[in-house]
């Protein structure tokens, strides 16, 4: 061994070759993509961008160092913070701000300072996103909503959530084993075993050990994908919405109480007048007779008869008075009737007599997402939001869903959405204290109640839902991270798949020059529990070989499309 003085120095050289990686954010997905990233194999330098102050729930940064990470703080991002932070000559910048405009004024920065770099950004506005789309030649669009949001619908319903994609003319489409025939199933993606252990893309199975609940990726043929699931839902609340049970609380919306006393009280007095008049007149009239002048009397059309004796005169006369009184209260029933009675029938149910709903707390971007899924499954909702102008109030407003604006953690307010009679809660919003708070009130007030929780950390995440019996918690920056790092390495995410505590993503890996899969068989880039191959596409090729032969050699530009855990894609490594 040399000594000390006489080693030679690193190879800073081989150090500055390693492609450089910028991200810009400010919540849990810049930490977290920066971790994903941290533990790829590839040989890649990382540099965070953040303001000084983000979120409370954001790990120290400080922590990756020792993986590579350079933490850089600046309140602007502009050509002067790229500059600073070393973004000419990059291969790739990823800009996760939460605020749309933030992230479409850095792309405009970026592009002064590095117009040839891959840039990957999140965008919750779709007319925004295209805008984004034309400024760089190499550009991904990604909304963490999106592909945050089935997820959270599937843990809602209990169900699979219709996920779908497509991929060289054919569709392919997540069900239950039971909903599709065996010559449909390509892949599965989980398997139940005895002891009700979850085993995520096992190798294939044998059909009889495949419970029907089981999850498989089949083809769609002749049908919408997800039909099965589709209509199932879609009888499902069809049947428990009643049209005339709605028609018949509609009614009930139209009687005010204190209107309908007011009408009751001075029609009954009309009646008892007028059958004191009858009676003590002196022409004798029958019943048709009697209800004849009754009514023509209560209305002001009776003529004074000095013929009367006193006690018909005063009849007449209290008949008169109350006729008077009676049209403008029928009136007024009728006005306000009509009025509840069209809110009612437009929201299509009375919050306080809802069945099966689901209560979502939370109208942010993910929020909105789920509930616009929820709704277009046909599913009822009912929303909660501290923020009467949250992002998804319009929204649901838009869709006759009622929102009720107060604070989910209080009682009164999970009363009022009919918290006892819901079939689940969801917990969106941004405040993980609230969202905690709100969902072990409502269990308290419903044992049985399936609850959804949102939380930004995912180990804090898992550790609540064993400690406090939640149904199911999620991280969306969790979700979410894994395919934005595949999209900044230039992996090419088709869809993101929930399932079990996270997601799997179908993606394209495009074999590069001295990979590990470089020269190897294809099945080598199968890992069953990790990743599985579903096709492949030779070099310089559109056409895909769904049934491609395991032995066959990999080379420099080949195309596998594969379904793969985070970890699993992480691992394939060019």
């Amino acid at each position: 061994m040399l000594p000390a003085n006489e080693r030679p120095e690193p190879d800073k050289s081989t150090e500055d070759e390693r492609p450089h990686l910028v991200l810009c954010g400010a919540d849990a997905l810049v930490y977290t993509l920066a971790e994903e990233l941290a533990n790829s194999r590839r040989r890649i330098r990382i540099t965070v961008i953040t303001p000084h102050r983000v979120r409370a729930d954001v790990p120290d940064l400080a922590g990756l160092a020792d993986r590579g990470v350079t933490w850089h703080r600046a309140d602007r991002l502009d050509e002067k913070t790229f500059q600073e932070a070393g973004l000419d000559g990059a291969a790739a910048l990823a800009l996760v701000m939460p605020d749309d405009m933030t992230n479409l004024h850095a792309a405009l920065c970026a592009r002064e300072v590095e117009q040839t770099l891959r840039v990957v950004v999140r965008m919750s506005s779709r007319g925004l996103a295209k805008s984004v789309d034309r400024l760089f030649p190499d550009c991904a669009v990604l909304s963490d909503a999106e592909m945050a949001a089935p997820a959270f619908v599937a843990a809602a319903l209990g169900e699979v959530a219709p996920t779908h994609f497509r991929r060289a003319d054919r569709t392919l489409y997540v069900a239950e084993r039971a909903d599709v025939p065996a010559r449909r199933v390509v892949l599965t993606l989980t398997v139940t075993d005895a002891e009700g252990e979850v085993s995520v893309l096992p190798a294939d199975p044998e059909p009889d050990w495949m419970l029907p609940t089981d999850l498989v990726l089949a083809e769609a043929v002749g049908r919408p994908p997800g039909e099965d699931v589709t209509r199932r839902l879609l009888t499902r609340a069809g049947r428990k919405r009643r049209p005339f049970g709605y028609f018949g609380r509609a009614v009930r919306a139209a009687l005010s109480r204190k209107l309908g006393i007011a009408v009751m009280i001075t029609l009954a007095t009309t009646l008892v007048a007028g059958a004191v008049l009858n009676r003590y007149d002196k022409v004798d009239h029958g019943l048709w007779e009697q209800i004849y002048v009754t009514l023509l009397t209560a209305v002001g059309s009776s003529d004074v008869e000095e013929n009367y004796d006193a006690i018909a005169q005063a009849a007449q006369l209290v008949l008169t008075i109350a006729g008077l009184a009676l049209i403008p209260l029928i009136t007024a029933a009728v006005v306000d009737g009509m009025v509840n009675a069209r809110l009612a029938i437009t929201q299509g149910r009375l919050v306080s007599e809802l069945r099966d709903h689901v209560v979502l707390v939370g109208l942010g971007t993910v929020g909105t997402q789920v509930m616009r899924q929820l709704h277009d499954l046909g599913v009822r909702v009912v929303a909660i939001d501290r923020n009467k102008n949250a992002v998804g109030v319009k929204a649901a407003q838009n869709r006759d869903i009622p929102v009720i604006v107060g604070d989910a953690s209080d009682e009164a307010t999970l009363r009022a959405a009919a918290i006892d009679t819901c079939r689940a809660l969801v917990v969106l919003s941004t405040n993980d204290p609230i969202n905690l708070e709100a969902a072990l009130r409502a269990r308290s007030a419903h044992e049985d109640l399936r609850v959804v929780l949102r939380l930004f950390d995912d180990d804090f995440a898992q550790r609540v839902e064993s400690a406090f019996q939640i149904n199911t918690s999620r991280s969306v920056s969790r979700l979410c991270a894994p395919v934005f790092a595949a999209a900044l390495l230039e992996r090419d995410v088709h869809a993101t798949i929930p399932v079990d505590r996270h997601a799997v993503m179908v993606a394209t890996v495009t074999i590069t020059a001295g990979s590990a899969l470089d020269g190897a068989p294809l099945e080598h880039a199968d890992h069953p529990g990790q990743v599985r191959v579903l096709g492949m596409s030779a070099a310089g090729q559109e056409w895909v070989d769904w049934r491609p032969d395991p032995r066959r050699v990999l080379a420099e530009g080949d195309r596998i499309l594969v379904v793969a855990r985070r970890g699993g894609l992480r691992a394939l490594t060019f």
